[in-house]
């Protein structure tokens, strides 16, 4: 199994006198490290699976992990083994600790939309990107494992001190609603531990080997959970790349990769440098761009792929040109080449970027897919509609349940939920049946109780029809009930209603006919609404090309690469300081590291904002970047020489010389 690795892989998995730093360089093979470092540690250290955790940041990637594991180590019983997002591994550990805490085993998690909802109805305010400010800043407040208490401490101005009470008041309601928020699965686990070093204990005996992945990305919570887990015996290997920490603005920190020498002074470094993915070329611009930042540890990437295409820098008139000019590249060198549409990357620092070439794909009818783009089962008006479906397949999905009995709203308020919320919490049952108890009957004002009442026996009558009738009488039934499409009309412009009522029937649409076709009930389709984000990545990857911000494309590669909008204020971003125009090159970085054969990059000369336009300025990063290894094409101003008058009689005369010369015998 060792000998496919070449001496710094094998060397980092069977390295285990102590803690390890894998610096493992853009396209190095590292999950392969880890991959194979976890069947070693099986195979011949003795470790049992089941104390062995390998902790990543996507579920795409842990179920990738989770996949060559099981190749490596076929035919071994693997069970108990963690592969698992830290998301995942807080969650498992809240499930199995919660008693401790005060929640029940069955905490509701509530996803970005849940909370942004919590929020509004706490801030009462109409203003949504005051409400996304707010989320990010109590997000990044648990990530740093602030405290409402001592944000308010910290609090320098009024703003801010409105922000921590709203902290405190989140806090409090997400308790009454047992429920925690995506960032509380990494939070209450170090609060657990802190607090609880039982729990603690059991987790060291529990996990004895830990894996960490893009060690780069961890916040200070992570960071932290990790330090407790790994304790005194600092049994661990983390895996990152200092050169491709771009999440800062997610609270994300460098500092971890750094600290971690300070913390352990044994901490053995095994540097990854030979590349699997890129032509010498693209790694010689890379490695040249990148050295311009402040370096801890210093690394060069090297492969034996060839030389490669040289690198075109393409200046564009404007964003039209642009679009025009790459997608028609992009077609020529697929005729040319017999390459498939997946073969090819447009990448771009901001979602606007991408409007012109889904517009100029459109035209040509270029198959593309875009990447961080809102999945359609993520949109409101859906997550609304299969609130009800998730309540009426189980009742106990509180976040389920709120959302429901708020959308559209039906005279049940904030004060009403924490009333219901803080009942059910103090009797561990679910909000649904919490509602049916005499108590909540003598807490509540008549006319909630009566809307409380109306909208669960509503559910319960749909939920005794769901096994058994067809599917879409019910759906066709539920929406006439709730009001669904009026609703839309009320509270949106017109133009965005009639798109979310689309939306919702072609949902419904989609429902109804599979099944019929697979002879399902309500409750099943529920089930398989659940699963389908589980099946997403599972079917084969559409031949299409790839659109995708520069974040999103982090962990993947193409053969050929097209790196767009290569502009002063959009890549590097506008504004950005000293340390942040080092994470915009660290961008740049990873929009480069993710070619394997060619690149181009482009930019504009100008771009029209409103009716105006203004004039561009080249990214300073291409000055960066070796000269000899770029050639330049379209209209570059500083690649068009200047001909005076006199020049252009001189050459216009030497032509007519040419064509009056006799030929030759």
């Amino acid at each position: 199994m060792l000998n496919k690795l070449n001496p710094a892989q094998r060397e980092a998995v069977t390295y285990l006198d102590g803690p390890l730093l894998v610096l493992a360089g853009a396209g190095s093979g590292k999950t392969r490290v880890i991959t194979h470092k976890i069947a070693h540690l099986i195979e011949k250290c003795g470790y049992a699976p089941r104390n062995i955790a390998a902790i990543t940041f996507t579920n795409k990637a842990a179920n990738e992990m989770r996949e060559r594991v099981g190749t490596l180590l076929k035919g071994i019983d693997t069970k108990g083994l963690v592969v698992s997002t830290f998301h995942s591994l807080g969650m498992n550990i809240l499930r199995a600790e919660a008693k401790l805490l005060g929640y029940k085993p069955q905490f509701s998690i509530f996803d970005s939309g849940d909370s942004w909802k919590m929020l509004n109805e706490l801030t009462n305010s109409g203003d949504k990107q005051e409400i996304r400010d707010i989320q990010t800043q109590i997000s990044n407040w648990k990530s740093a494992f602030v405290s409402p208490e001592q944000a308010a401490q910290l609090a320098e101005n009024d703003e801010a001190k409105v922000h921590a009470r709203i902290y405190s008041r989140y806090q409090e309601t997400l308790r009454a609603y047992q429920a925690v928020d995506f960032d509380d699965l990494i939070h209450l686990p170090l609060v657990l531990f802190k607090q609880h070093p039982e729990a603690l204990l059991r987790w060291q005996q529990r996990l004895r080997y830990l894996l960490v992945d893009e060690y780069q990305d961890t916040n200070d919570c992570q960071y932290q959970l990790i330090k407790l887990l790994a304790d005194m015996r600092a049994a661990f290997t983390v895996v990152g790349d200092d050169d491709q920490a771009i999440y800062a603005w997610r609270g994300a920190s460098i500092e971890n990769l750094h600290n971690l020498r300070n913390d352990h002074a044994n901490l053995r470094v095994i540097k990854l440098e030979q590349n699997y993915r890129s032509s010498q070329r693209i790694l010689k611009v890379a490695n040249h761009l990148i050295n311009h930042n402040t370096k801890v540890f210093e690394k060069r990437l090297w492969s034996d792929h060839g030389t490669g295409d040289p690198i075109r820098i393409y200046a564009a008139r404007d964003d039209e040109h642009e679009a025009e000019s790459v997608v028609m590249k992009l077609m020529a060198h697929k005729f040319e080449h017999r390459t498939k549409y997946s073969d090819y990357a447009i990448l771009y620092r901001s979602n606007h970027l991408s409007r012109a070439f889904e517009e100029q794909l459109r035209t040509q009818r270029v198959p593309y897919t875009v990447s961080g783009g809102t999945s359609f089962f993520e949109r409101a008006e859906i997550k609304d509609i299969t609130a009800y479906l998730r309540l009426i397949a189980n009742p106990d999905d509180d976040p389920a349940f709120i959302r429901a009995i708020t959308t559209p709203k039906r005279g049940i308020g904030n004060t009403t939920l924490e009333k219901l919320g803080s009942h059910a919490g103090s009797r561990k049952v679910s909000l649904f049946e919490a509602a049916f108890e005499a108590q909540v009957e003598q807490q509540l004002p008549a006319r909630q109780y009566d809307e409380l009442m109306l909208f669960c026996n509503f559910i319960n009558r749909l939920q005794e029809r769901a096994d058994k009738d067809p599917c879409g009488e019910l759906l066709d039934e539920l929406l006439r009930a709730i009001n669904y499409e009026t609703w839309l009309y009320d509270s949106h412009e017109p133009h965005q209603a009639q798109g979310k009522w689309e939306n919702v029937q072609e949902f419904t649409g989609w429902l109804k006919r599979k099944a019929e076709a697979d002879e399902k009930s309500l409750i099943a389709m529920v089930q398989t609404i659940a699963l389908i984000n589980m099946l997403e990545g599972k079917d084969q990857e559409p031949d299409a090309v790839s659109l995708s911000t520069l974040h999103a494309a982090k962990g993947l590669e193409f053969p050929h690469v097209f790196i767009i909008g290569a502009e002063e204020d959009i890549l590097p971003f506008r504004d950005s300081d000293e340390k942040q125009i080092e994470e915009e090159r660290r961008l740049m970085y990873v929009g480069i590291t993710r070619a394997e054969r060619s690149l181009q990059i482009s930019y504009c000369n100008r771009r029209k904002r409103g009716k105006d336009w203004l004039a561009c300025e080249p990214s300073r990063f291409m000055e960066e970047m070796p000269e000899d290894e770029l050639v330049y094409a379209g209209d570059h101003a500083e690649a068009v020489p200047t001909v005076t008058k006199d020049d252009g009689m001189d050459k216009l005369a030497r032509l007519k010389a040419m064509l009056n010369r006799p030929v030759a015998e």
